[in-house]
């Protein structure tokens, strides 16, 4: 089955990549995320879960930047996971103007809280840096659709967890989507805050 009714950048992007269908486990959570359901999509690597949060906040904001604020942020494990999904958004959104950041403990925090002041639309942030940058008001989180965690096994293996537990506190409505290789039982304390209602998708 090939992808189903996305913007027409994505879709020659993909094309142009070579995907003219999803992977088998992109097949089964695709629809599910485009419906605006927040959901564990729990799989190993392989499954395509780095392509399909790149396809998922493209379609989301519809490839086109608007105002200052972010609407997608994702969270990523480190450094390199984050430079790794910004390589994976350039690839995707061609022929959209679409702003993608990235922050993580390496940069100084006050250029990246000038870089996200200037206006963005979506920031991929380790959870240190981020919840950092939030409490010291360099980012508004008022705007947010749809907030995304990745590679969320590996919260509990850096101590946090509470970065990423806290955030969703100060956001209004909005989408939520883990992606996590294990479903850990201690994302149960998520679907007791906000992610009301979650759907489980195992591939």
């Amino acid at each position: 089955m090939p992808f189903i009714k996305l913007i027409q950048s994505l879709t020659i992007n993909l094309e142009s990549r070579g995907f003219k269908e999803p992977l088998p486990f992109q097949e089964k959570i695709l629809f599910i995320i485009k419906a605006g359901h927040n959901l564990f999509a729990i799989a190993p690597k392989g499954a395509g879960k780095s392509t399909s949060i790149a396809i998922s906040v493209i379609q989301k904001l519809k490839g086109q930047a608007l105002e200052d604020a972010p609407r997608a942020v994702i969270v990523v494990k480190d450094k390199q996971a984050a430079l790794d999904l910004e390589e994976e958004f350039k690839k995707l959104k061609r022929g959209t103007d679409l702003r993608v950041y990235t922050a993580f403990e390496e940069r100084a925090i006050d250029e990246q809280k000038e870089k996200i002041y200037e206006g963005v639309d979506v920031v991929i942030a380790t959870p240190r840096r981020l919840n950092k940058i939030y409490f010291v008001n360099g980012i508004n989180l008022n705007k947010l659709q749809i907030f995304v965690v990745d590679d969320a096994e590996t919260l509990f293996k850096t101590n946090t967890f509470t970065d990423v537990t806290r955030l969703p506190e100060s956001i209004g409505k909005c989408q939520y989507l883990v992606f996590a290789e294990k479903f850990d039982q201690r994302f149960e304390n998520w679907q007791d805050t906000f992610m009301h209602t979650a759907q489980v998708v195992e591939g």
